[in-house]
């Protein structure tokens, strides 16, 4: 204890800070058992580019991730005595051409790659987490009235989170990822929407929770909703519920864009868990024979009452007001 399954570096991540062994030697620093390590897979088409990737061509974002998979293997080995270190990464699904390369990047790097975490960040081929106008913009696209103006219809909220938790849907079906990333990352600027209340979407929830449940996914309580504004991680108490309600395992993530944020606000991600009364948590650890999917993982439950651990009482927890 404690464990993280999803961060990013500078290195290989252009909204990021710090180089990839800053991020190893700080969870080191703070006492992580296990720290996944798990960039961005690349983008392929220009229009998916985000600003600071301006003038980065697609095959320089290709060539990165084939770095970041050497430099972190260099890392898992160099640091194997102080350290668990996983080497993973984080999907994009924009377009099928994601979900055909990153099917053609699993095959390539077979062997190399320890797990998944199965992310969305793009509906209707607009991200949904760089800012809030861009948020908004993406909700219009959706809108029956004009996309460009500044309202849209009253279903337009609807039709964006059916839209993206049918994408979810079919990344998990696609590629069964070990860990489900920020699941609710739809509310990331509307965090007041009571989903439970919108019908058809929570359908929809209900529905991707009780597939990967029956796959063996497991779900990250992911603490950078705090660092964006949030009262609680991700996932929401109405999704967090609901997963323990149909058996779901969980597992924690920093989601660390640099030094500075590994394990920033796990103090206030201790609390809600607690609040949710969640006794149960596990992590991933690395093994020699191939899981269902061709990936070396599996999962291990923390055997010990998780908020006894010392770090959770130590000075170098990090928090945010």
């Amino acid at each position: 204890m404690p464990y993280s399954h999803h961060s990013h570096s500078g290195q290989f991540c252009r909204h990021a800070t710090g180089t990839l062994e800053e991020v190893v030697k700080e969870a080191i620093k703070q006492g992580f058992h296990t720290y996944g390590l798990t960039e961005h897979v690349p983008r392929y088409r220009e229009e998916d580019l985000y600003p600071e990737e301006a003038g980065c061509g697609t095959d320089i974002l290709s060539k990165q991730f084939d770095d970041f998979l050497d430099e972190a293997h260099r890392l898992k080995l160099a640091y194997a005595s102080q350290i668990r270190l996983l080497v993973g990464l984080e999907t994009e699904y924009i377009t099928e051409v994601d979900l055909e390369n990153l099917e053609y990047l699993l095959q390539k790097h077979q062997g190399r790659i320890d797990y998944l975490v199965g992310s969305v960040h793009h509906v209707n081929g607009v991200p949904i987490d760089f800012d809030a106008a861009t948020y908004q913009k993406s909700v219009r696209s959706l809108s029956t009235d004009d996309p460009a103006s500044d309202s849209s219809s009253p279903d337009a909220l609807d039709r964006f989170l059916c839209f993206y938790l049918d994408a979810q849907y079919t990344l998990m079906r696609r590629v069964h990822p070990e860990v489900i990333g920020h699941f609710d990352l739809c509310c990331l600027y509307t965090p007041e929407i009571s989903l439970p209340e919108r019908h058809q979407a929570w359908e929809k929830v209900e529905r991707n929770i009780q597939y990967a449940v029956r796959y063996g996914a497991v779900f990250e309580v992911n603490a950078a909703a705090l660092r964006k504004g949030w009262n609680s991680p991700y996932p929401g108490s109405d999704i967090l519920k609901r997963i323990l309600q149909c058996g779901g395992k969980l597992v924690l993530s920093d989601d660390s864009h640099g030094p500075h944020a590994v394990g920033l606000n796990y103090a206030r991600l201790a609390k809600y868990l607690m609040n949710m009364q969640i006794t149960k948590l596990h992590y991933l650890q690395a093994t020699e024979a191939p899981n269902p999917y061709g990936r070396r993982v599996s999962l291990v439950p923390v055997e010990e009452n998780w908020w006894e651990h010392p770090f959770w009482k130590g000075s170098l927890l990090t928090s945010q007001p």
